[in-house]
């Protein structure tokens, strides 16, 4: 590989000499675990050799905490020796962690993560990482000192079924089992109401340009509104128009002044753009686009915006009405590959509404786009858009290698389907077609990709970095964190054996005027049952700091920054 790597194991990486969970175990449940209680005021700002400088810190006593959580996951799921797949032990914890190296004393903020945190029901297993009852995560910095905690978003569905004890909503792969013929029936009218879709917020967490804090999912009942310091769920998010629908783009597009989403449109098969402005629920209409083949939209989990336009990307694996009424899930579990109807990507004028190009792709696979941007010609007239995504080669087994089972009985093979910078060329010259094209050699960051970010300043405009979570083979799931240099054409990667880290998140210097002068924060889930919180240099991918958590958290999702007041 061509990429630069800097490995976690080696000399220039830094460990945790902690005490181990089990040496622990009874005090989670009394006081929430904090290993820096004892005789650790002493030992502040110890240097560790290599320059750096160690800041070990007291935290007083935490109040109780909930009880562990039921673990009774079935050991015919296969191994559930490693931490990112397990269901975490307790629904909420906080404390403050020791840091190895140096927080930068600008980093002033809270990193939030949402993701799937509890993967059963008493003796019932789910069968897919996207089934997961949400937990949150937070890593609150604050003059070199870092506080973490995490808790379980407290959804209708996560309060019936720790009430209950079985499944009551409808989950990406999971539906209640009905009792009898006319509770089938029933459901499947709640089906159609909406009733039965769950608002288990487990996949974003974004702030609002009023300070607002929304996790979200692919149903729009499963917005939810948190306080970003406690991390309690303080009620849903309401929108107050009358636009209907039951599911968005898990992934709006978030900026100080406006908040953009998808609404796909399952009867009369296209998409609304929709804006809402700040300080406000009303979403208000932009414009709409009619799929241009298929029996229904394409999914849209994601979708990119550049300063003037939104792209609206149409793939032939689309939502399937059908497979939503089956009491067991499909293959593809809520859509279908269409290749027969092709694919398009549209490009909307943000201030019009009007479609300004349509063009057909090659076939494509992409849970999440990177950013977009306008080519433009010596005058400044836009000649094309530009849109990179983390692109899985057309290949549809990447949701089912998502399968809990599948992800706990890795035995070594390399099994993780290729993965791409998928570069889009959308011409402005009314041509029919458009390229797809890999943005650099798949090979540098291990042909593995997905989980991406950029500074955000960014956004919509040209750019050089990406970073993501790319691969070092054989996996059967990213395990590196990747920066992607897309002038160079060439990738730095960090890895540590064994261990799966999540979303690289980056987090720009105030004041910065290069594209990659800050830092990029990751949670990682390590291959002995631990975990850590992890910085690394947005411009060297050096890690410049790390904080083991008092023991693993499972794997998570998409993060938010949330500044200092």
């Amino acid at each position: 590989m061509a990429s630069i790597t800097f490995s976690a194991t080696s000399a220039n990486s830094f460990f945790l000499p902690t005490a181990s969970v089990s040496d622990y175990s009874n005090q989670y449940i009394r006081d929430g675990f904090n290993p820096l209680k004892k005789n650790l005021s002493d030992t502040r700002k110890k240097h560790n050799g290599r320059g750096l400088a160690s800041t070990n810190v007291a935290s007083p006593p935490l109040p109780a905490v909930a009880p562990l959580l039921p673990r009774r996951e079935s050991s015919n799921s296969g191994d559930l020796s490693h931490v990112a797949w397990t269901s975490v032990r307790q629904e909420r914890w906080e404390g403050e962690l020791l840091v190895q190296g140096e927080i930068p004393l600008w980093l002033k903020g809270t990193y939030l993560r949402n993701g799937p945190g509890l993967w059963h029901i008493g003796d019932y297993n789910f069968r897919h990482l996207f089934d997961g009852y949400a937990m949150l995560v937070k890593l609150q910095f604050e003059d070199g000192r870092l506080i973490a905690g995490h808790r379980q978003i407290e959804s209708e569905a996560y309060k019936a079924a720790m009430k209950t004890q079985k499944l009551c909503y409808r989950e990406f792969s999971e539906v209640p089992k009905a009792d009898n013929f006319l509770s089938y029936i029933g459901e499947l009218a709640n089906l159609f109401s909406g009733a039965s879709l769950t608002d288990n917020a487990n996949t974003g967490v974004v702030m609002l340009a009023d300070g607002r804090v929304v996790c979200l999912t692919e149903t729009q009942k499963g917005s939810i509104v948190i306080d970003p310091t406690t991390l309690d769920t303080l009620g849903k998010f309401e929108y107050s128009d009358t636009l209907g629908g039951l599911i968005h783009s898990a992934h709006p597009i978030v900026t100080e002044t406006e908040f953009l989403s998808l609404l796909p449109d399952l009867i009369n098969p296209g998409y609304l753009a929709v804006r809402m402005e700040p300080g406000t629920n009303e979403r208000k209409v932009i414009g709409r686009v009619d799929c241009s083949r298929g029996p229904a939209p394409g999914w849209v989990h994601s979708f990119p915006v550049t300063e003037h336009y939104i792209i609206v990307p149409e793939m032939p694996l689309r939502y399937c009405a059908g497979n939503l009424l089956k009491a067991e899930p499909t293959p593809l579990y809520k859509f279908e590959w269409h290749p027969e109807s092709k694919a398009f990507m549209h490009v909307m004028c943000k201030a019009s509404g009007n479609i300004v190009a349509s063009v057909e792709v090659p076939l494509y696979i992409t849970f999440h786009f990177i950013n977009a941007y306008e080519e433009k010609d010596e005058d400044g007239r836009v000649t094309a858009v530009i849109a990179d995504c983390c692109e899985h080669n057309a290949d549809t087994t990447i949701l089912d290698k998502l399968r809990i089972h599948n992800l706990r009985s890795y035995i070594g093979q390399d099994v993780l389907p290729d993965a791409r910078v998928g570069r889009f060329r959308i011409p402005f010259d009314g041509s029919a077609y458009g390229k797809l094209e890999a943005a650099l050699d798949p090979n540098e960051h291990g042909r593995g990709l997905d989980m991406c970010s950029i500074n955000p300043a960014y956004l919509g405009k040209q750019y050089r970095y990406a970073y993501a979570c790319g691969a070092q083979r054989p996996c059967n799931f990213p395990n590196t964190l990747t920066k992607i240099d897309l002038v160079n054409k060439k990738a730095k990667n960090w890895h540590d054996e064994g261990a799966v880290p999540s979303e690289p998140f980056f987090v720009a210097r105030p004041g910065a005027t290069e594209e990659d002068d800050g830092v990029v924060i990751s949670m990682v889930s390590g291959k002995n049952g631990d975990g850590y919180a992890l910085l690394l240099d947005g411009s060297t991918f050096q890690e410049i700091a790390r904080a083991k958590f008092p023991y693993g958290l499972p794997y998570g999702l998409h993060g938010c920054w949330v500044p200092s007041k």
